[in-house]
C-alpha cells in the first residue's frame, strides 16, 4: 500500500525516523529532523526543519494536524530556535510549536500555539487553546492557560500520572495503526 508522506531532504539534511516510528499518512517531514523510539506523528502534521533542527524524543506523540518549525539566527537569538521536544512529551491535534524546548513529559494541549524561545520544563502543561508567547516558561509541574498564556496553578500528581498514561496509550495506537496500514 502506498500512502501519501513526504520525506525529504533539504540543504543536504535529510530526516532520521527511527524504525519503530509511526508516521500517519498526509505527513510532511522534512530537513534536518531526529525522530525517536516508539514516536507517532499522526494524520496531516508538517514537520519542516529547513533553517535548524527539530529533535523529537522517544514515545513522544505528535496529534493530527499539528505544524512544527523552527527559526534561523537573528539579533535575539543568535543561535536560532531549533525545536526540540523530549521523551514522552504529548502535543494536542492542531497545535503550532514554533522555536521551543519542551523538556521530558511536556503537555502541550489542543490548538495551542508555543513561540520562539520558549520552555515547557518537564511535567508541565500548556492548557488547550493557550499562546505561550516568545521567550516564556512554564516551571515544572505547572499549568498554563489563555492568550496570552499565564500561569493557572501547580499540577497535582493524578494529573501527571495521567498525561503519562496519555503517553502509553498513543504509543500503543501508535503500534496499532501502523500495523493496519501496513508497509508504507
Amino acid at each position: 500500500m502506498r500512502h501519501d508522506i513526504t520525506i525529504a531532504a533539504i540543504r543536504g539534511k535529510a530526516p532520521r525516523i527511527h524504525d519503530t516510528a509511526f508516521i500517519a499518512p498526509g505527513c510532511r517531514i522534512i530537513g534536518d529532523v531526529e525522530i525517536g523510539p516508539d514516536v507517532s506523528i499522526w494524520y496531516n502534521c508538517v514537520i519542516r526543519a529547513d533553517v535548524n533542527r527539530i529533535v523529537i524524543g522517544a514515545r513522544t506523540n505528535v496529534q493530527d494536524g499539528t505544524v512544527i518549525h523552527c527559526d534561523s539566527p537573528d539579533a535575539k537569538y543568535p543561535e536560532g530556535c531549533p525545536t526540540l521536544l523530549g521523551e514522552d512529551v504529548l502535543v494536542g491535534h492542531m497545535a503550532m510549536i514554533h522555536g521551543c524546548t519542551v523538556y521530558d513529559r511536556g503537555f502541550i494541549g489542543l490548538s495551542t500555539t508555543v513561540m520562539n524561545g520558549c520552555v515547557i520544563e518537564s511535567d508541565g502543561m500548556l492548557a488547550a487553546g493557550a499562546l505561550l508567547t516568545p521567550g516564556k516558561r512554564i516551571f515544572s509541574g505547572q499549568l498554563w492557560g489563555g492568550r496570552p498564556a499565564a500561569y493557572m496553578r501547580d499540577l497535582t500528581a493524578k494529573a501527571k500520572a495521567d498525561m503519562q498514561e496519555g503517553v502509553a496509550h498513543y504509543v500503543e495506537n501508535g503500534r496499532a495503526h501502523k500495523s493496519a496500514l501496513g508497509p508504507a
